[in-house]
């Protein structure tokens, strides 16, 4: 048996099956082009599901069921988008209707980060978890959160916006969500470079030579600590502090059997894990051993294809 799973972004649509040892075996690309109406955008995504089909030299008999990812609020049974900040057209938008018009399988959506952390349940860094969390730290901060190893979206299927919890009272910066003071604001990618920049104006530092004259990233920031910078090490020791901060908060209420950090940022593995354990160690509630493992993602982008392409045997 097949599965398929959707990636449906702002920008483009993938589409990966998979096969029963959770792989990927063929995928299929498009631009969304989110102008358009979204009945021509989900016709796209039919023909992308038929195509991957007929690579692998399958039917529809063949394939178990259609799982889609993307940005927003779903209703995940009934196969609805009810509102998404990226697809400006998809509001209250059956989808699963829609898809059906073309290929007659079931068919099931879900929000894009409750997707990738049932990837890295399923077939990931937390295989055989049956609680998780999944991070994402990137251009933002979002997550996912798996319970007895099912998707939690809550109440109202808004559940698992893990980076936009509040971590500080008195923050400048304000946020995309409209408030201040949230984990997005101190843990993402983006406020690390941001507080890098400010760390070394009018200062000498590996950093700027490393980026010679072009755009400070991560990467950039982790070489120079690992050259021996002292402001590099500073920021970051900040910077571990803050993801610290957030998963200590996640552990106390939900005390997952492991939490994965994906996104951007977990190409930094153990130089970034290392130090989130160390801070996590020392300030755990209670003075307690920490029992929750703290893992880098392993799967990439791929975890939101085959987290989407299972939700049907989660649900």
């Amino acid at each position: 048996m097949y599965y398929i799973g959707v990636d449906l972004g702002g920008t483009t649509i993938k589409v990966g099956l998979i096969n029963e040892e959770y792989k990927i075996v063929q995928t299929a690309v498009c631009d969304t082009k989110v102008e358009r109406p979204t009945s021509e955008i989900l016709k796209d995504m039919a023909f992308l599901c038929k195509e991957v089909m007929k690579k692998e030299n399958i039917s529809e008999k063949d394939v178990d069921s259609i799982g889609i990812g993307c940005p927003g609020l779903t209703v995940p049974k009934d196969g609805i988008i009810l509102t998404s900040p990226n697809l400006p057209t998809f509001n209250n938008t059956n989808v699963k209707t829609e898809i059906q018009k073309y290929i007659d399988l079931p068919i099931y959506v879900e929000n894009d980060a409750n997707v990738a952390a049932l990837g890295e349940v399923i077939n990931g860094a937390a295989k055989g978890a049956k609680n998780a969390i999944v991070v994402t730290l990137g251009t933002g901060v979002g997550g996912g959160i798996i319970i007895d190893g099912k998707v939690y979206s809550g109440a109202f299927f808004g559940a698992g916006e893990v980076g936009h919890h509040t971590i500080s009272l008195e923050s400048e910066y304000m946020c995309g969500c409209g408030r201040k003071g949230c984990w997005e604001q101190y843990a993402s990618a983006t406020a690390l470079i941001r507080d890098t920049k400010i760390a070394i104006e009018n200062k000498d530092s590996k950093i700027k030579e490393l980026a010679n004259g072009g755009e400070i990233n991560a990467k950039i920031i982790f070489e120079a600590a690992q050259a021996g910078d002292k402001i590099a090490n500073e920021v970051l020791d900040q910077y571990f502090k803050f993801i610290g901060i957030g998963i200590l908060n996640l552990i106390n209420i939900l005390q997952p059997e492991i939490v994965v950090l994906g996104g951007g940022m977990s190409a930094q593995k153990e130089n970034l894990i290392n130090p989130v354990i160390k801070y996590l160690n020392e300030n755990l509630y209670g003075g307690v051993e920490l029992k929750t493992k703290i893992k880098a993602a392993t799967l990439g982008n791929d975890a939101g294809i085959i987290g989407a392409g299972l939700l049907g045997k989660s649900l």
